[in-house]
């Protein structure tokens, strides 16, 4: 078995076409949701989320 290196913050390329679109709007949901959750407990949590889900609604009306 050879050796595996991998980078620490290494990401996965987004798939293209309409498979990209589906995923970036299911992780928008995603952090939408987790914001919503993070509402009463944790201001800054919240915040960190939003500013997630609105660099992915950038990310899908440049792509649109």
């Amino acid at each position: 078995m050879e050796k595996q290196h991998c980078k620490v913050g290494a990401r996965n390329p987004i798939p293209g076409g309409d498979q990209a679109i589906r995923s970036l709007q299911l992780q928008q949901q995603f952090f939408i949701r987790k914001a919503q959750e993070a509402s009463g407990a944790n201001r800054q949590l919240m915040d960190f989320f939003e500013a997630k889900a609105r660099k992915i609604e950038r990310m899908l009306a440049e792509i649109a």
